[in-house]
């Protein structure tokens, strides 16, 4: 299960329950927000995308505890031309 909560501006708090429970803090700011969804959904629906797109290649427990959304497609090329399959 995935729970995405806004804490500030562009600062959002993810809680994951699998395989143990994680949380992990993730900023979007709005250039990435429109590069990855072309606001075709709401940044906190993105946020919980990328974190199923993520959980499709790793453990909860090897995500980033803290990272930008953007820095996903460092670490997974695929992520901005797959992301918008998990809307």
């Amino acid at each position: 299960m995935i729970k995405v909560k806004k804490i500030q501006n562009h600062l959002y708090k993810v809680s994951v329950s699998k395989d143990g429970h994680t949380i992990h803090h993730v900023s979007l700011y709005p250039t990435d927000y429109e590069n990855f969804s072309q606001g075709r959904v709401e940044k906190i629906e993105l946020i919980e995308a990328s974190f199923r797109f993520l959980l499709d290649r790793e453990s909860n427990q090897s995500i980033l505890k803290e990272f930008n959304l953007n820095v996903i497609q460092k670490y997974f090329p695929e992520y901005p031309n797959t992301i918008n399959s998990y809307f």
